[in-house]
C-alpha cells in the first residue's frame, strides 16, 4: 500500500461518493477494483481475500470480496448492507459508501447517498437501463446529489463496442437531465478486467475521457461553509454546577451547517427566544468561530429555555416555524404508509407526534408520470405526502440543506423507520430550462 504522510492529507479535500446499480452489475466488483488498483488494500486484506476465492474455486481473487463482508452477502454472491470504505491518493481523500442493487434494501441507498456528493450508478453494457437504474437516478435527484457518474460496466462482454455505449450514455442521460440532474458523466468501463477504473484502457480508444479515479480525484467539490443557513441542533445542555463552574449552562451539539461567530444575535427554535452567543467551546477551549460539521457547546448570553431538539439559528437568518410539512418522500418500510397513518416526526434533534394528513401523488419512475391520490405508498415508492405534526418544526427546504430539510417518519410502535423524506419541491429544475410546464417530473 503507498504510503501518504499526514501533510499531504491535511492538504487534499475530501469526497463522500456513494455506489448504486441494479443487481449483478457489478458495484462490489468496481469498488473492489478501484482499490486494488489504487493501493489502497492492505496485503493480509488481499490475502483472506484470495483464500476465500481459492475456496470458492476461483482461480483469481474475486475482489467484490473486499466490500462484501457479510456472511450472507458472500454465500448469495450479493450486497445486503452499506459497505463503508475509506482510501486517499495523494490529490484526495473518498469515503465510500456501497450500495446494495436489490429493491428491497432501497433503503440502504437511500442511506448511504443521503450525505453523498456523487453517485456512482452502475449499468450492465448488456442490459441498458432498466427500472432499478431509474430508481436509483430519482434517488439521488431527489437526494440532490451534485454529481452523477453513469459507469457503463462488463464493456468486455459487448465487444467494447461504442454503439452500445453511447445509446446506453444517450437514454441515461436524458432520463436524468429530466429529473434535473445538474451532471452526468458517462464512462466505459469493465470492473472485472480492469477497464477505464484506474488506468485507461486499450481496448477503447474511441473514449477519450477520464477513468473513474480520474473523474473522482478531479470533480470539483464544494464545501462552501460561509454562505449556507447557520444551524445549530442541541443535543445535550451541559450544567456542570461545580465550585469551578457554578454557573456554566453550554448547549452541545454538532453545527449542521453554516459559520458561528461570539456576539452573533441568535433565535432559539421553536419558541423563537433571541439572545447573543457569550461563547464557544470547542474541544474544551474557547473560539471565536466555528462551523459545519463541528460539535461545540454554545454559551448564550441570557437565561434563555433551552433543551434537547431546539435549534439555534442567527436570527437574522431563521427559518419558519410550521405544524404542516409537505415533503416528497421515499418509503422504506415494508408495511405501507397510509392516509391517516400516526407516525413519530424525526427532524434533527427532535422528535414530535405526526399524522399522514394526505398523499397527493406517486411517482412511476418508467415515465415519471403521476399516480395522483394514491392513498397509500407501498414499500420503495415515491411520492408526495403532506403531515400535520403536533409541535411546530423549523424546518428548511431540502434545496436548501440538505441536514436541517430532511427528516424520517417512525413507527411509534416499534421504531421502526418508515420513511425519509425531503422538504419542499421534488427534484430540481432541469437544465437547460424549456418552455414546457414540466409535468412529466414536478409533484
Amino acid at each position: 500500500m503507498s504510503t501518504i504522510t499526514a501533510e499531504a492529507l491535511s492538504a487534499t479535500t475530501l469526497l463522500r461518493f456513494a455506489t448504486a446499480g441494479s443487481v449483478d452489475d457489478g458495484k462490489s466488483t468496481l469498488v473492489g477494483r478501484l482499490l486494488h488498483d489504487s493501493k489502497s488494500v492492505l496485503a493480509d486484506q488481499l490475502e483472506a481475500v484470495e483464500r476465500a476465492s481459492a475456496s470458492r474455486g476461483q482461480e483469481a481473487p474475486d475482489l467484490a470480496l473486499l466490500t462484501d463482508g457479510l456472511r450472507a452477502e458472500r454465500e448469495q454472491g450479493i450486497t445486503i448492507d452499506v459497505a463503508y470504505r475509506y482510501f486517499a491518493t495523494p490529490r484526495r481523500r473518498f469515503i465510500l459508501a456501497d450500495t446494495p442493487g436489490h429493491v428491497q434494501y432501497t433503503r440502504n441507498m437511500v442511506t448511504g447517498a443521503s450525505t453523498a456528493e456523487l453517485t456512482v450508478v452502475l449499468v450492465d453494457a448488456r442490459n441498458g437501463v432498466v427500472e432499478q437504474t431509474r430508481r436509483h437516478a430519482a434517488i439521488a435527484a431527489l437526494l440532490r446529489v451534485p454529481h452523477v457518474v453513469l459507469a457503463v460496466n462488463k464493456m468486455d462482454l459487448v465487444g467494447y463496442e461504442e454503439r452500445v455505449f453511447a445509446a446506453i450514455a444517450e437514454e441515461f442521460t436524458a432520463y436524468a437531465t429530466e429529473l434535473g440532474v445538474p451532471e452526468v458523466t458517462a464512462i466505459p468501463i469493465s470492473a472485472l478486467a480492469g477497464d477505464n477504473v484506474v488506468d485507461a484502457s486499450a481496448r477503447m480508444d474511441w473514449y477519450g475521457g477520464p477513468t473513474v479515479l480520474e473523474h473522482l480525484e478531479t470533480v470539483p467539490v464544494s464545501h462552501d461553509l460561509a454562505h449556507c443557513h447557520a444551524r445549530l441542533p442541541v443535543q445535550y445542555v451541559i450544567r456542570p454546577q461545580t465550585a469551578e463552574l457554578p454557573d456554566y449552562r453550554g448547549y452541545a451539539g454538532q453545527i449542521a451547517s453554516g459559520t458561528f461567530r461570539v456576539g452573533e444575535e441568535v433565535t432559539v427554535l421553536p419558541s423563537g427566544r433571541t439572545s447573543r452567543i457569550a461563547g464557544i467551546d470547542l474541544l474544551g477551549e474557547p473560539v471565536d468561530v466555528a462551523w459545519t460539521t463541528q460539535s461545540v457547546t454554545v454559551l448564550l448570553a441570557d437565561d434563555v429555555d433551552v433543551s434537547r431538539g431546539d435549534l439555534i439559528v442567527p436570527s437574522k437568518d431563521a427559518p419558519a416555524t410550521t405544524q404542516d410539512v409537505e415533503a416528497t418522500v421515499c418509503h422504506v418500510a415494508d408495511q405501507p404508509l397510509t392516509v391517516g397513518h400516526r407516525v413519530l416526526l424525526k427532524h434533527g434533534t427532535r422528535t414530535v407526534k405526526a399524522i399522514v394528513k394526505d398523499i397527493p401523488s406517486r411517482l412511476t419512475l418508467a415515465d415519471l408520470s403521476l399516480h395522483p391520490h394514491p392513498g397509500t405508498l407501498a414499500a420503495n415508492d415515491i411520492g408526495r405526502v403532506k403531515i400535520r405534526t403536533a409541535e411546530p418544526l423549523p424546518v428548511d427546504s431540502y434545496a436548501d440543506s440538505r441536514r436541517t430539510g430532511s427528516f424520517i417518519l417512525i413507527d411509534p410502535a416499534d421504531g421502526t423507520t418508515l420513511t425519509a423524506g425531503m422538504v419542499g419541491e421534488s427534484f430540481a429544475a432541469p437544465e437547460p430550462v424549456t418552455d414546457s410546464d414540466d409535468d412529466g417530473w414536478d409533484f
